[in-house]
């Protein structure tokens, strides 16, 4: 009997159907030699220091930092009975073998072993890693199941995650409460992206908008704008009224012409970023709505392929399967496929730029029963796949340069030549989206009398608000905030979180206060610019968590021990607490309605022991991130 553990109730039902277990007993399906379960997510947390050591119930500065050498875990309220059950299932005398069937990925591995583990489990299992929840691929999937020790390193990886955001959490956050008598929660990846959301802030804060003017004369069927040292913004309306006048009923003469014809290949498919950002854009949609959607539409509808991948690229062997759903498109999508396919080449097959899982595409399933939302992420996956497999948007663009006396006016102009894969783009919401444009008649040495001009008056903008497209660009590509070339170029792999764990960190940005809605955009509040100003920043920059998530894809590849980071991280945690003691007098405003921790004045008494001698002095040491 082999025992199949899957992440939820909704795959274990596919993967039951496929493998002939079709008796329904409480929590699981049996049948032709396989018992297949399920999680409920993660039916084991982290215990709260509390339940570790009664000393650290009542949050006080003497008991910090806590650095306990090992983090016990705890069921999760929802999930006591369905543990149970799986630990009553992993024990039966029947079952001889298991097989991981959680999400392929980094949390999914975290699942599995920690009820493995749990449960005392010593039985050898296999790993399932499929990225779509289709028959066709559920089949292939047990034919090609891997050993578990291939995936020793992932869970390794996703457990020094889980134990750095808890030694961070638990001791930065209690820290910097009982510093400022307030419950301010900090973060190994959500105060580093309140920082990029504080700094703009303040980069419009600081704005000091200035006036400035342009100069526009029409030559007849075309116009240009006055070019002073090859700048248009003239710094008074004097100076550009004094032009307009010298100019008046005077001849320009066609200087110079320069065209160009452009050609843009089609963008590459989508990553789970890529894909929430464009959905924000578009739609408006969070980008915790769009991982929703999509994680639905994997699961429940079938007609996606997994959808927390960071690649944007496919296996070459997957070139058959994705002609197999182009061939099957029905309208009005296939209207959208031009008459010879385009070969895509490395733009979409690329085994040499592949991760953990392959970019979003659609499985070929028909669509039905969606959602109008459902449907709207759905086309956008299924549009850039079609979009691959057309011809380049070309275009053709021009720069002229007129003079009139000693005056230059420049004139530019762009007209679509071949619509191309821009046809295959959702309709909605395309920015400059109307009748293609014509460029002006002129040649160069051709003469043109001045038919009019106009003194436009503008004004510098300020920076634009974050809105969750541009955070999670930021987020995704936070090696632009660093100063050092070596790690901005290491960093370019690895951003702020993880695609799968971007949305919530926003979210929980949010749940604390830190940061609020604002129609599309995202601010920072007070209490969020307060906390930046307060912490230290090494806690706040990116490039600290760009070192550790580059630490955790090292672990997860075998090249960094997992013990040399979490040394990092207890040694981080501990410089924290003496940070949060020397902070800035910052005086953050009492909330309503908020819940005070168990605050409680030294006491004299001396707190039971529960890190290592080695351990509390590293916690006294300052930060020392991996360097992978």
């Amino acid at each position: 009997m082999i025992l199949v553990v899957c992440e939820k109730p909704s795959v274990a039902r596919d993967i039951a159907s496929v493998l002939g277990a079709k008796t329904r007993g409480e929590g699981y399906f049996e049948g032709n030699g396989h018992l297949v379960s399920w999680a409920l997510g993660h039916l084991l947390t982290p215990m709260m220091p509390e339940e570790i050591d009664p000393a650290w119930k009542a949050w006080r500065s003497e008991t910090l930092p806590m650095l306990p050498e090992e983090i016990p875990l705890k069921p999760t309220p929802s999930g006591k009975k369905q543990l149970n059950l799986l630990k009553k299932l992993m024990k039966d005398r029947r079952v001889e073998n298991l097989i991981c069937a959680t999400d392929a990925g980094r949390e999914g591995e975290l699942i599995f072993r920690r009820i493995y583990e749990a449960a005392g489990c010593k039985k050898p299992f296999s790993r399932l890693w499929i990225s779509s929840m289709t028959e066709e691929a559920i089949r292939e999937g047990f034919r090609r199941l891997a050993p578990s020790g291939g995936y020793d390193a992932l869970y390794q990886s996703a457990k020094c995650r889980a134990e750095a955001d808890w030694l961070v959490g638990m001791n930065g956050s209690r820290a910097f409460t009982l510093r400022y008598k307030a419950l301010l929660s900090v973060g190994r990846v959500q105060t580093p992206t309140l920082s990029l959301l504080a700094a703009r802030r303040r980069e419009i804060e600081a704005f000091v908008p200035e006036d400035y003017f342009e100069l526009w004369a029409g030559f007849g069927p075309y116009s240009g704008v006055y070019l002073k040292n090859n700048q248009a913004r003239l710094k008074t309306r004097e100076e550009a009224e004094e032009v307009a006048a010298q100019i008046k009923g005077q001849t320009g003469t066609v200087a110079s012409v320069k065209t160009e014809i452009r050609r843009q290949p089609p963008p590459y498919l989508y990553d789970l970023t890529t894909l929430q950002r464009e959905a924000n854009a578009r739609f408006g949609l969070s980008a915790a709505q769009t991982l929703d959607i999509a994680q639905s539409l994997y699961e429940r509808h079938k007609v996606l392929s997994y959808p927390r991948t960071d690649s944007r690229f496919l296996p070459s062997d997957m070139k058959p399967k994705i002609r197999e759903v182009l061939s099957a498109l029905q309208e009005p999508y296939a209207a959208l496929l031009p008459p010879k396919l385009r070969e895509p080449g490395k733009r979409m097959f690329d085994d040499a730029k592949l991760s953990d899982h392959h970019a979003l595409v659609p499985t070929g399933r028909a669509a039905k029963g969606l959602s109008p939302r459902e449907n709207q992420v759905y086309e956008l996956v299924l549009r850039r796949l079609i979009a691959g497999f057309c011809g380049d948007y070309v275009y053709e663009s021009l720069e002229a340069r007129t003079r009139v006396l000693d005056y230059e006016f420049k004139t530019t102009g762009k007209a679509e030549i071949e619509r191309g894969w821009q046809a295959a783009q959702p309709p909605l919401a395309q920015k400059g989206e109307g009748e293609p444009e014509k460029l002006p008649p002129i040649r160069e040495g051709e003469r043109y009398p001045v038919k009019g001009s106009k003194v436009m008056a503008k004004r510098t903008q300020p920076p634009a608000q974050y809105t969750e497209n541009t955070l999670l660009d930021a987020m995704e590509h936070a090696g632009r905030f660093v100063t050092d070339e070596d790690l901005r170029e290491q960093l370019k792999e690895r951003g702020l979180g993880t695609p799968a764990t971007r949305a919530a960190i926003i979210e929980r940005l949010i749940e604390v206060g830190f940061v609020r809605r604002e129609r599309r955009s995202l601010l920072a509040t007070e209490k969020g610019m307060k906390l930046i100003a307060a912490v230290p920043s090494e806690l706040s920059s990116p490039e600290t968590t760009g070192k550790w998530e580059k630490g955790l894809r090292d672990i997860e590849r075998g090249r960094l021990d997992p013990l040399r980071f979490m040394d990092s991280i207890r040694r981080y945690s501990g410089y924290l607490v003496e940070a949060a003691g020397k902070g800035p007098e910052i005086a953050f405003p009492a909330e309503e309605g908020k819940k005070k921790p168990a605050y409680r004045k030294r006491t004299g008494t001396k707190p039971k022991k529960s890190a290592s001698p080695k351990a509390a002095k590293r916690g006294s040491n300052s930060p020392a991130p991996p360097r992978g």
